[in-house]
């Protein structure tokens, strides 16, 4: 695609992202050169440096924005966030589905690529994906004090239900037996088996 004359610097710079997030998800981030983006873009090489210094900038922009968008995404939904401890898990784990469903391609780069990171941005990077880990344990926490839950370790438990939720990027195809809501509802039976008293021996802990 083309830059076409007149256009501004940040639907540019959303084309940058968009290009290489597709090669870095398809090919890995070591594979992928910025000629291949520049390429993908529509531009030469060089115009590339105009809207990024380098391609660790690049992989940094792309999973924090999506952690950005994961962050006010929720805070958007949770606006009206229900009450009852339950209702709350409910209402998380639709939203983590929908959400990543419909960015299968930013949350591949996003788990699989922290290792590329310069460790200044793998801090940064870490330090977000660690508030969006804390509002599920707040839920979690919270609904072990008020006796809904029966959890070994409130933190332990966020790290593995989070973990669940998005491992379904890896696997759901649209045009397979089981429908985005369907993936909801047996999630939601799992995730609720997991929370509720017949689903521990041990009660609540702070965790770590």
């Amino acid at each position: 695609m083309a830059r076409k004359s007149g256009s501004d610097g940040k639907k540019t710079a959303r084309i940058l992202r968009a290009a290489a997030t597709k090669l870095f998800a398809q090919y890995g981030y070591a594979a992928v050169s910025m000629r291949q983006i520049a390429t993908e873009v529509g531009v030469q090489a060089g115009a590339l440096y105009l809207y990024t210094p380098d391609k660790q900038t690049l992989l940094f922009q792309i999973m924090d924005r999506h952690l950005d968008d994961l962050l006010n995404a929720w805070a958007e939904e949770s606006a009206t966030q229900p009450t009852e401890p339950m209702a709350q898990i409910e209402q998380f784990v639709r939203f983590h589905i929908r959400f990543h469903l419909d960015r299968v391609d930013a949350v591949f780069i996003a788990y699989m690529e922290l290792r590329n990171l310069s460790p200044e941005n793998f801090e940064l990077i870490e330090s977000k994906r660690r508030q969006y880990e804390d509002l599920l344990e707040a839920i979690l926490r919270n609904g072990g004090k008020e006796g809904s839950f029966s959890l070994c370790d409130s933190r332990l438990s966020a790290y593995a239900i989070i973990a669940m939720l998005t491992g379904v990027t890896t696997w759901y195809r649209g045009d397979g037996r089981l429908s985005a809501n369907n993936i909801e509802e047996i999630y939601l039976c799992m995730v609720r088996g997991l929370v509720s008293h017949s689903g521990a021996d041990q009660p609540s802990s702070t965790g770590p």
